[in-house]
């Protein structure tokens, strides 16, 4: 790790060619005063979350929460994107070789609880694009600044996927059936859009986000309040344009309530006729152009969330991405990364390519929890259980001989009982 002295104002511009030769690190780790600063360092690809990004987000947020020396921790992206959320390209490479992404993915969610749960106050500042799982470094910090140049979305269904990172939790926490709505549709929210929706605290004009940064790190403690104060000084108040997708929730509230993906579709098509509601339209276009798949295994998912715990939202998120990777019973992930990434055709063919194709009993599937306990996402079911444990190279993932140790011991006594 790099001790730097002074902040650097990569935030909002592109770093130039040969300081980013100078700095290969995905993730740049500076000590200022009592600050961390975690800088997402990608620039040329979008800042995509790889395995080696999350285990080293995860690594120093576990060394700063334990550094007496650090007070609070400030992530941001380099260039002028935050974060593009996760390596598509990675997985797509990867769809011939069962689990290959297993890895990144458990290291991602692993982090995305300990985001969740962080001891000390932790800041994003965002700056451009913040989507999919680059989100998730930016919705549960204890605060998120955006500029009028930031958005956030979940489009994970037109690819064939679900929303992730803990967006099964965040998302019906939202304000009425937005999270419904923003999940399924994938829609974009920009600057106070996201800070009215829940998803930031505070919105700061570009112009002074540099400013606010010096600031932040030039404070000599962790004091919440002290923090929030600094940001308030630079922070705008929020007026959303009434055309704001914001200003339509009592519509979104009364379609995206439906038992059924197929009832919202038929209650949003129902009030797309209506005068003034010519915005429907192009939302319910794209909304019938996601994968059928993808679209209830998401509703179902973003419902279960409403009553669940982030740590069973995430082990319930970790089941679901892994059983759609191998395929279970739809390849619709690597169909729609094809369609929207590889070939760039934007003619996705689903299977099942329609809705009522789609059964309970194959959703049972992807929802199922592991047979074997092991298996799953190792994060604590209770808060004050243990702490930074759990890790991928600790698991069995990282030591498959064990688990068939265990599998057999299992078996054996179980056979021996029955002899007794």
């Amino acid at each position: 790790m790099a001790t730097i002295s002074i902040p650097s104002s990569t935030t909002m511009f592109p770093m130039p060619q040969q300081v980013l030769r100078q700095n290969r690190e995905v993730v740049m780790a500076e000590e200022i005063g009592r600050a961390r600063m975690l800088t997402l360092n990608r620039p040329n690809h979008l800042n995509y979350l790889s395995g080696k990004v999350a285990l080293t987000l995860g690594h120093n947020f576990e060394k700063y929460e334990n550094d007496d020396n650090a007070d609070f921790v400030i992530i941001k992206g380099t260039g002028r994107t935050f974060s593009a959320g996760g390596d598509l390209h990675m997985f797509y490479e990867g769809r011939n070789t069962r689990d290959s992404c297993l890895e990144g993915v458990y290291r991602m969610y692993w982090l995305c609880y300990h985001i969740h749960t962080y001891k000390k106050p932790h800041i994003a500042l965002v700056h451009g694009m913040s989507v999919g799982g680059g989100a998730s470094l930016m919705a549960p910090m204890k605060f998120s600044v955006v500029t009028e140049k930031a958005f956030s979305s979940t489009p994970e269904t037109n690819i064939g996927f679900h929303p992730d990172c803990g967006f099964s939790y965040i998302l019906p926490r939202l304000p009425g059936r937005l999270g419904e709505y923003l999940g399924l549709t994938g829609e974009k929210l920009r600057g106070k859009e996201v800070v009215a929706a829940g998803l930031a605290t505070h919105f700061v004009p570009s112009q002074k986000l540099f400013q606010l940064e010096k600031r932040l790190l030039n404070i000599k403690s962790g004091d919440e309040d002290t923090i929030r104060s600094v940001i308030n000084e630079f922070s705008s108040n929020i007026h959303i344009d009434e055309r704001s997708i914001l200003n339509k929730l009592s519509i979104i509230n009364e379609c995206f309530s439906k038992d059924s993906v197929e009832e919202i579709i038929e209650s949003f098509e129902a009030e797309s006729s209506r005068k003034g509601n010519d915005w429907i339209m192009p939302v319910l276009k794209s909304l019938k152009k996601a994968s059928p798949t993808a679209l209830k295994i998401t509703l179902r998912s973003i419902r279960e969330g409403r009553t669940q715990t982030i740590s069973e939202c995430l082990r319930k998120e970790f089941r679901i991405s892994m059983n759609i990777q191998r395929t279970i019973i739809s390849g619709d992930f690597y169909e729609g990364i094809r369609a929207q990434i590889i070939d760039k055709d934007k003619s996705p063919k689903w299977n099942p390519s329609t809705l009522d194709k789609v059964h309970d009993d194959q959703l049972d599937l992807i929802f199922k929890p592991f047979e074997d306990h092991d298996l799953e996402l190792q994060i604590p079911v209770k808060e004050e259980e243990y702490r930074w444990k759990g890790k991928y190279e600790n698991s069995s993932y990282s030591h498959p001989n064990q688990l068939n140790i265990q599998k057999a011991f299992r078996s054996m006594s179980s056979r021996e009982s029955v002899l007794v």
